[in-house]
């Protein structure tokens, strides 16, 4: 009787339910670099949302007569070779970057999600199909095959957002193909097909799902990468096409004059490499909140 007892105590102390959101934040701001992503990040956001009420000059008309201007209080980062003030465009080169980066991860990712999914669980021809045409454009290094889209189809940010999806799409594929593989030969999963439920049913119910948070740090992750490429083709010429302000292209315009004007080169520069860093620090940070086996438990 004292042991039956017992046992019943021991079943109504079972351990309180954990709140996901606790150990998801717990987890991912313990971290003092994720912090700092996050601030840059927002700094950026708020830069690109507000550029028109936080830029006092015109980032696309220039004065002639104050061409190559040093910095000073009435132009804090000085002026590039047509007038135009530095900071502004700077700022402008933010809304670039971002709606490039979005637009582009967001379009690669759900078509690669997309086509993964329909791989790994339907295989067969299918999966050979898809598979080998998403090998067939991972011959190529993202930023060469994105160059040779751009050259193909021209410069202009749409044509620059379709050349870097179709360019960072074979990884989204073949990360939501694995994943679709392994999550498929669950018993849930084999329990459901025994009940009789539909294919989409199962993809859409019960593999999506699982497979969401490994691709929400991936998305992440790309994001810095989509950016720095976009500077990259900018930088190349075949980018954003003039006088759209992009921080690669002010990268080439102002590397001509290092010895005099510096600045012209190294504020966008320094801009691409803290908003990459911020993302891959804030990618890091929910790939440990997102992961069982490195959150811990609270």
């Amino acid at each position: 009787m004292t042991k039956k007892t017992a046992n019943i105590q021991e079943f109504l102390e079972a351990p309180p339910r954990v709140n996901e959101w606790r150990r998801f934040s717990r987890v991912f701001f313990q971290r003092k670099l994720v912090i700092f992503g996050l601030v840059i990040l927002t700094v950026l956001v708020i830069s690109a949302i507000f550029a028109p009420w936080l830029t006092p000059y015109d980032p696309y008309i220039g004065t002639l007569s104050e061409s190559l201007a040093q910095p000073s209080w009435q132009h804090l980062l000085g002026t590039d070779i047509q007038g135009r003030d530095t900071l502004c465009r700077l700022i402008y080169g933010a809304r670039t970057a971002l709606i490039v980066g979005f637009a582009t991860t967001v379009s690669a990712a759900i078509a690669g999600m997309v086509l993964g999914l329909v791989a790994g669980y339907f295989g067969n021809i299918l999966n050979m199909i898809i598979m080998r045409a998403m090998d067939a454009l991972m011959g190529f290094p993202m930023l060469l095959l994105a160059l040779l889209l751009s050259a193909v189809l021209g410069s202009g940010i749409q044509n620059v957002i379709i050349a870097l999806a179709i360019a960072t799409l074979p990884g989204y594929a073949r990360v939501m193909h694995g994943l679709t593989l392994s999550v498929r030969e669950n018993d849930y999963i084999l329990a459901e097909r025994a009940m009789g439920s539909d294919k989409w049913r199962i993809m859409l119910r019960h593999i999506f799902p699982n497979t969401l948070p490994p691709m929400i740090v991936l998305v992440t992750l790309q994001l810095g990468s989509v950016i720095l490429a976009e500077a990259g083709l900018s930088f190349l010429g075949i980018g954003i096409r003039p006088p759209g302000a992009a921080w690669g292209s002010m990268v080439f315009d102002g590397y001509r004059f290092l010895l005099s004007n510096p600045i012209l080169s190294f504020a966008p520069g320094l801009a691409i490499m803290l908003v990459v860093f911020a993302f891959n620090m804030v990618g890091d940070g929910l790939r440990d909140a997102l992961d069982p086996r490195l959150r811990g438990i609270l």
